[in-house]
């Protein structure tokens, strides 16, 4: 399969004293549109059941036209996708909405379980019938089989059942729950906003909804908000804390916050320390847009170099690595990207970008600055080699160039006319936070959870 570096989702949620969760959902959805834009969907509370709507495409595709009035509702959880875990098909797209014992449910995951297809393989055996390819369902089930008379007993029955990644947000008639895996590893953040509570991935949907931020969910625990106010259960020990480093590196945007660090400040370390180690003779330092200007801007500013915006982003395109197969992503390079002739022309160029996976896009880039005049082009990443799978999230399977070539021999392949990445000392550095507490398996192999995904 062709996979490369992917964040799976992004989840929001809203328990609002008024029938204004959807709105306010479909607003925190469009302000996590960078992790996933493949489909997009909602659940919402009606009296006594849970109705839902989705579909494929951006939040704005999938919702045009949408009827709010027909969705008035005070709880509402969303969820905006990127296909890890099954295909990239209308049955796929979350929330989830099931019911049985428990009553009405409905579910949006970010992350990965790496013992789920085990888990489907023996509930089929069992008689179970899976109406979606997505390990996310794989929770549905086992939750539908807990033989305890409660859902907060059958969350820990199903969820002590499954390993790896998950930030959960799940919605009843009664009450939003939020729940995070024991290792941290997806980030999961709570808000008070006005006349209510909301739940989401990162922290920018929070300014956008116009809520203030609480706290992080923390690892293990689930909050539940009701009517009744928000309560806090540990459902597992914590275990050592493992969170992404790549939200701080790619996935996040730069006005988030984890572990009270702005994803931006983080980016603009990581690129001074990019220049300290691997300083360049030339005349100017540029960034890939987006994620990588913050890092760009970091190592000009360490360097003395003058930035200059080197090239332009076709805002009207998604992430290009955010799109289902290779042909689509190369594609998109070149329509995504343009260089400005006039400020890379008859320059010595430093090209600042956050991650080389394949080394395809990189390539490409390259090839543009050349062609729009730019004398060299030396290239600095900031961050490690990607030599290692993941199966807690992120797809960095098959085509890592970094586990077939060195950093030179990288260098070569995408014709630049030097290459240094930044060291993992310095990656973790310039998070400000202690290296134990992250996970960095795509870089050094120290998953937190073992499986058969890496």
């Amino acid at each position: 399969m062709n996979r490369l570096i992917y964040e799976e989702c992004g989840v929001f949620g809203a328990w609002m004293e008024t029938p204004t969760a959807v709105p306010l959902t479909l607003f925190g959805l469009i302000a996590l549109q960078h992790r996933g834009q493949e489909s997009a969907g909602f659940a919402c509370v009606q009296v006594d059941s849970i109705s839902h709507k989705r579909g494929m495409g951006l939040v704005d595709d999938a919702f045009r036209g949408l009827d709010l009035d027909a969705y008035a509702s005070h709880g509402a959880i969303g969820h905006v996708r990127y296909s890890t875990s099954g295909g990239s098909i209308n049955a796929n797209i979350q929330p989830l909405v099931f019911s049985g014992r428990l009553g009405p449910i409905a579910l949006a995951h970010n992350g990965n379980l790496v013992n789920a297809a085990v888990i489907r393989n023996q509930l089929e055996q069992q008689g179970s019938i899976f109406q979606t390819t997505t390990d996310s369902e794989v929770i549905a089930h086992l939750l539908a089989r807990s033989t305890t008379s409660d859902l907060d007993g059958a969350l820990v029955s199903a969820l002590g059942q499954v390993r790896g990644a998950y930030a959960l947000v799940m919605l009843t008639p009664e009450r939003l729950l939020a729940v995070r895996d024991p290792y941290g590893v997806r980030p999961l953040v709570l808000g008070k906003a006005d006349r209510g509570w909301v739940v989401a991935s990162e922290t920018c949907a929070l300014d956008t909804v116009g809520a203030v931020f609480e706290r992080e969910v923390e690892p293990g625990e689930m909050i539940s908000i009701s009517d009744q106010g928000v309560e806090s259960m540990p459902l597992f020990p914590a275990r050592q804390s493992a969170f992404c480093i790549f939200e701080y590196i790619y996935f996040a945007r730069p006005d988030s916050e984890f572990a009270g660090r702005n994803v931006h400040r983080v980016r603009r370390a990581m690129g001074r320390k990019l220049a300290e180690e691997a300083p360049c003779d030339a005349d100017i330092v540029t960034g890939v847009p987006d994620s990588s200007l913050s890092a760009a801007a970091g190592y000009a500013e360490a360097s003395g170099l003058p930035y200059e915006t080197g090239l332009i982003r076709n805002r009207y395109l998604g992430r290009t690595f955010i799109r289902p197969n290779p042909e689509q992503r190369d594609q998109g390079v070149a329509l995504k990207l343009n260089p400005i002739r006039g400020v890379v022309e008859n320059k010595r160029v430093v090209l600042v970008d956050d991650s080389i996976v394949r080394g395809t896009t990189s390539k490409r880039i390259v090839k543009m600055l050349r062609n729009a005049g730019a004398k060299e082009v030396h290239v600095r990443i900031a961050s490690p080699p990607v030599r290692h799978g993941c199966g807690l999230g992120i797809d960095t399977r098959d085509e890592l160039i970094a586990q077939r070539m060195s950093p030179e021999e990288i260098g070569k392949h995408i014709a630049a006319d030097s290459i240094a990445f930044l060291s993992s000392k310095s990656t973790v550095a310039a998070t400000g936070l202690p290296r134990k507490s992250m996970c960095m398996g795509c870089f050094d192999g120290s998953h937190p959870v073992k499986g058969e995904e890496f």
